[in-house]
């Protein structure tokens, strides 16, 4: 299975090769390699309009997550009973909002992408619940 990723977005050149390449060593990392995964980048409008959406924030954020199964349980991956269900679902980068972070705290983008992509799929593949600046990993939730 693979992964998906989409620049939806003009305002920040993102480096679309070792996005995936990260991507892909963090999904053999957790063993998740067989699930399939969207990645889709997008400026502050649209990833504002999605947060309004779903989380009722009229405001831009970093990242936003569609996980595919809501009952994932800490430390256990999903049993598909079909091929078309071996799917994770969808994160949404708000690559505008993340760059804007990064040149205040002088970061470095496609880092700060990486890790946040890092942390959505971790919490889905684990099932956990985190809370941090921002980032917010919930079960049976549509968003981060």
């Amino acid at each position: 299975m693979g992964v998906v990723l989409r620049n939806l977005q003009k305002v920040v050149p993102v480096r679309r090769a070792r996005l995936r390449k990260d991507v892909d060593t963090l999904r053999h990392i957790l063993g998740i390699q067989k699930f399939d995964l969207g990645i889709i980048c997008v400026d502050n409008h649209r990833i504002q309009q999605i947060n309004n959406i779903y989380r009722k924030k009229n405001t831009p954020t970093d990242v936003l997550s569609f996980p595919f199964y809501e009952d994932i349980r800490p430390g256990k991956l999903p049993c598909p009973l079909h091929r078309d269900e071996l799917n994770l679902g969808d994160i949404f980068l708000g690559v505008q909002f993340v760059m804007e972070q990064c040149q205040e705290e002088s970061l470095d983008l496609h880092g700060a992408l990486t890790s946040l992509h890092m942390v959505s799929v971790t919490c889905w593949a684990t099932g956990m619940r985190q809370r941090k600046s921002g980032l917010r990993c919930c079960r049976g939730k549509a968003t981060f």
